[in-house]
C-alpha cells in the first residue's frame, strides 16, 4: 500500500481549481467559569493572542453554575472548561463537574479546576474522585503555567475527539455496509457507494466537533471487468458526464489518471486525494477516487481502509446475487439472456417502437439426429456468438435464446431487418475446431410489440410459422390476415423446389461479341424458369427466393455443371478461347469449398481455365475482402477470367476494385439503353469505360439494342457487348443454329 503522510484534521474543503488557499482553522473554545470578574479579565489577558496546535483561543464566560449549565446545555464545541471550585457554595465547581460528566454525559470536555481557597477541596482527593485534567490554585496559574495546563488539556481533548470520531465513523461504516448489501444491480451498488462514501467523508455537525463541508465531495467510481475496457460507472459534479464512458476515451484528466493508476496498482493510495481499490473474486474490480485537497490523518486513513474492506465484502455479495439472478435470466449453454429475460425486456418496453424477431435454425433437428447433441450444442453456441457480436456491442438489441434452436432479437427498428438477419447467416459458422458449417434461419418479425412480452412472442411465433411454410430461410413480418403476397411467396417457393427437382429449369445463352469486328468471343449462360410455352418467371423473383431458402447452393452447382458440359460440347464449333460466362451468387461464392469444387468440376468435364469466365455482382465485396482476394487469385491462376457484373449499381469502391484484380467490368444495361434519360445514363457508361481503361480492365456493355449505341460505345473505347442488336438469350439448340449463321 502507498504510505502517504497525513498530519491534518479530517476536514475536506472544495477547491474548484485546486489553487485557492485553505480557510483559517476554527478556534479552540474555552469556557471560563468563575464568580470573580477580575479572574475572567486576567485569563483573557494572560492568553491573548496565543495559539495552541495552530489554532487561536475563543472564550465564553459564566459567573455562576447556572450560567455555566445554560451554556453547556446548548449545542457547543467547548474543548476546555476553567472552573472555579468555590463560587455560590464551597463545592459549586465540583457540582458543575458532576453535572458535565453525569448529567450531560460529556466525557470529551477537558476540565481544569482553579481555586483561591485550596482547603475546601483537597487536591489529591479531588483528582482521585473527579474526572479532571488539572487542579491548580489561582496563585500558581501564572501565564506560562496556565498556558501549559491549557495546552495539555486541549491536546487530550483533540485525541478524545479523534477517538470518538473514529467510533462514529465506524458506526457509519457498518451502516453503509448494510445499505450496500441491499443493492441488486451494479449501477445501484455504485450509486449507493458514492453516496455513502460522501457521507462518511463529509461528517456531520455535532457536539463532538466534527464539521461538515457546505458542499458534497467530488467522487468518481470506475469499473474493470474481464473482456471489457475500464469505464466510469458513476461520478458527481462536475464529472457526471464521465458516466458510461471508457477511461481511455476521456484523455489524461487528473481524475482519470488516478482511476487508471488505482486499477493498475490494485491497491489503495492516499498521496493525491483518496484512491480506493475494491476487488472481487469474479474478475471485476472497482476504483474509487475522491478529489481531496488535504492529506488524511493516519486514523482517518485506517478507517477508509476498513471501509474499503467492508465494501469489498458487499461487492462480492452483489456478485453472488447477480450469479443467482443469472441462473433465472441467462441461458447456461450459450450465455445469452433466456426467455424470462426476453419477456421482461418486452414487458418493460425497452425499445417502444422497436422490432421483435424470432429466428429458427433450419434443419437443426437433422443436425442433432445425424450427428449428436454435443455437436448441436456447439452449433447453438456458434450462432449465439454471431448474433451477440452483430447486435449486442452497439446496444441495438436484446439477443436471447428463448428455447431449443429458437433465438429472439428485440431492438431498434433500424437494426432488426430481414436483410440484417440474413447477413448474420451469410457466412459459414465455425463449429468445434473451426469446422465451417453453412446454416440458414427462418425469422418471424413483429413491429412495435406492445401487447406484453408473452403476447409479443406469440405473435412472432405466428409470423415464424408462416415464414417456415412460405419463405423458409427468409423472414416474414407478423400479419394476422396472412396477406396475399405471403401466400404467393409460399406457392412460388414450393413451385421452384418442384421445378428444380423435376429438372424443369434450364440455361439460355446470350452471345458476347467484339464491338469492332462482330466476332463472337463467348456467351453468358442465364438461368431460366419456364412455366408454360412462352411464359417465364423473371430471375429477379426466384433467384432471391432461392438464396433465402438455402436452395441456391444446389441450384448454383447445377448451373456450373450444366454450363461446363455445354462448353465442352462446343469444342469443335468455336475457337479455343471462346469463354462461357457463369454467374455466381454471393451465397455460392461465400462457401469455403467453392473454388476447389469449381476447379474439380472443370477438371471432371475437361474444360480449361481459358474457356471459362465467372461473373460476380458487386455485392460480393460486402463480405471479407481478404478472403475474396484469395479466392479470386486461385481462380485467375487457373486461367479463369473474372468479370464484375452490373458495375455501377452496387457497393464496390475503387480501392476494393483494385484489390480484387478482376479482368472485366460489365456495364449495366441501364447505362446503355432505356427511356428519356438514356443520354445522361450513357455519360455514366462513358465514365466507367474511362475508369476501366485506367485500371487496364476489359469492358463489356449489356443491353445494346441499336447500331447507334454500338458505335457510341465503340467510340468511347468499349471492347465487348451483348444485347438484342446481336441476339436475344437463346436455348442451347437455337444458339448453335445462330452460331452457324455467323460469318
Amino acid at each position: 500500500m502507498t504510505d502517504c503522510a497525513a498530519h491534518e484534521d479530517f476536514v475536506f474543503v472544495d477547491e474548484p481549481d485546486g489553487s485557492a488557499a485553505a480557510p483559517p482553522r476554527a478556534a479552540w473554545h474555552i469556557l471560563v467559569v468563575d464568580d470573580e470578574p477580575d479572574v475572567h479579565a486576567a485569563t483573557r489577558l494572560a492568553l491573548k493572542g496565543l495559539e495552541i496546535e495552530g489554532r487561536s483561543l475563543a472564550f465564553s464566560h459564566a459567573h455562576t453554575v447556572r450560567e455555566a449549565q445554560i451554556l453547556l446545555d446548548a449545542p457547543n464545541d467547548f474543548a476546555v472548561a476553567l472552573i472555579d471550585v468555590v463560587m455560590e457554595t464551597e463545592d459549586a465547581g465540583l457540582r458543575l463537574v458532576r453535572y458535565v460528566r453525569d448529567k450531560l454525559a460529556n466525557s470529551a470536555l477537558r476540565i481544569v479546576l482553579r481555586t483561591g481557597q485550596p482547603g475546601y477541596a483537597p487536591e489529591l482527593q479531588t483528582i482521585q474522585q473527579y474526572d479532571i485534567n488539572d487542579y491548580r490554585t489561582k496563585s500558581e496559574l501564572t501565564q506560562v503555567r496556565l498556558f501549559t495546563s491549557l495546552a495539555i488539556a486541549i491536546r487530550a481533548y483533540a485525541q478524545i475527539q479523534q477517538l470518538e470520531s473514529g467510533h462514529r465513523r465506524l458506526a457509519r461504516i457498518l451502516e453503509a455496509t448494510l445499505a450496500l448489501g441491499k443493492a441488486t444491480t451494479l449501477e445501484g451498488f455504485a450509486q449507493n457507494l458514492l453516496a455513502r462514501l460522501d457521507a462518511l467523508l463529509a461528517g456531520q455537525t455535532e457536539a463532538g466537533g466534527e464539521r461538515r463541508r457546505p458542499d458534497a465531495n467530488r467522487i468518481a467510481i470506475a469499473l474493470q471487468q474481464e473482456g471489457a475496457a475500464p469505464c466510469v460507472l458513476v461520478a458527481t459534479a462536475p464529472w457526471q458526464d464521465w458516466a458510461g464512458q471508457a477511461l481511455d476515451s476521456l484523455g489524461l484528466q487528473r481524475g482519470i489518471r488516478q482511476l487508471q493508476q488505482t486499477l493498475q496498482a490494485q491497491d489503495h493510495c492516499f498521496d493525491d486525494g483518496i484512491q480506493l481499490f475494491i476487488p472481487s473474486a469474479h474478475a471485476m474490480a472497482l476504483a474509487v477516487w475522491v478529489d481531496l485537497p488535504r492529506p488524511l490523518q493516519p486514523l482517518e486513513q485506517g478507517l477508509l481502509e476498513v471501509f474499503a474492506s467492508n465494501v469489498s465484502v458487499a461487492f462480492e455479495n452483489l456478485q453472488l446475487y447477480l450469479d443467482i439472478n443469472e441462473l433465472a435470466f441467462v441461458d447456461d449453454l450459450v450465455g445469452l439472456p433466456n426467455r424470462n429475460a426476453m419477456v421482461a425486456a418486452l414487458d418493460a418496453q425497452k425499445y417502444p417502437q422497436g422490432v421483435l424477431a424470432l429466428l429458427d435454425l433450419d434443419g437443426f433437428a437433422d443436425i442433432n439426429s445425424v450427428l449428436d447433441a454435443h455437436f448441436g450444442d456447439a452449433v447453438l453456441q456458434a450462432v449465439a456468438r454471431r448474433l451477440k457480436a452483430e447486435f449486442a456491442p452497439a446496444r441495438e438489441a436484446v439477443v436471447a435464446r428463448v428455447g431449443g434452436d429458437l433465438f429472439g432479437v428485440y431492438g431498434l427498428a433500424s437494426a432488426i431487418t430481414p436483410q440484417r438477419l440474413a447477413q448474420v447467416f451469410a457466412q459459414p459458422f465455425a463449429v468445434n475446431d473451426g469446422e465451417p458449417l453453412r446454416l440458414s434461419a427462418t425469422a418471424g418479425l413483429v413491429q412495435s410489440p406492445g401487447a406484453g412480452g408473452v403476447a409479443a412472442l406469440k405473435d412472432a411465433g405466428v409470423a415464424l410459422k408462416q415464414a417456415k411454410g412460405m419463405a423458409r430461410g427468409g423472414s416474414l413480418y407478423f400479419d394476422p390476415t396472412q396477406s396475399q403476397a405471403a401466400g404467393q411467396r409460399m406457392q412460388l417457393l414450393n413451385r421452384l423446389r418442384a421445378a428444380f427437382s423435376e429438372q424443369r429449369l434450364c440455361l439460355y445463352y446470350q452471345p458476347c461479341v467484339e464491338l469492332r469486328t462482330g466476332r463472337v468471343v463467348g456467351a453468358e449462360c442465364l438461368l431460366r424458369w419456364q412455366t408454360a410455352p412462352g411464359t417465364f418467371i423473371p430471375p429477379d423473383q426466384f433467384i432471391p427466393l432461392a438464396e433465402q431458402s438455402g436452395l441456391m447452393l444446389a441450384l448454383g452447382r447445377w448451373v456450373v455443371s450444366t454450363a461446363l458440359h455445354w462448353r465442352k460440347q462446343l469444342s469443335t464449333q468455336v475457337a479455343d478461347d471462346f469463354r462461357v460466362a457463369i454467374n455466381v451468387s454471393q451465397v455460392q461464392f461465400a462457401e469455403p469449398d467453392f473454388v476447389p469444387h469449381f476447379l474439380a468440376a472443370m477438371e471432371a468435364v475437361g474444360v480449361s481455365g481459358q474457356q471459362v469466365e465467372i461473373e460476380l455482382t458487386e455485392s460480393v465485396a460486402v463480405g471479407n475482402v481478404r478472403e475474396l482476394e484469395a479466392k479470386l487469385a486461385q481462380l485467375r491462376r487457373a486461367g479463369i477470367r473474372v468479370a464484375m457484373d452490373d458495375f455501377g449499381t452496387g457497393y464496390s469502391s475503387l480501392s476494393i476494385l483494385q484489390r480484387l484484380a478482376v479482368d472485366k467490368l460489365k456495364i449495366d444495361r441501364s447505362f446503355v439503353s432505356g427511356g428519356p434519360s438514356a443520354a445522361d445514363n450513357f455519360q455514366i457508361a462513358h465514365t466507367i469505360i474511362g475508369l476501366a481503361r485506367h485500371l487496364q480492365l476489359a469492358t463489356l456493355a449489356e443491353g445494346i439494342e441499336t447500331e447507334a449505341q454500338r458505335q457510341a460505345l465503340l467510340s468511347a473505347g468499349c471492347e465487348l457487348g451483348q444485347g438484342y442488336l446481336f441476339s436475344r438469350p437463346l436455348p442451347q439448340d437455337d444458339f448453335l443454329v445462330w452460331l452457324a449463321q455467323q460469318p
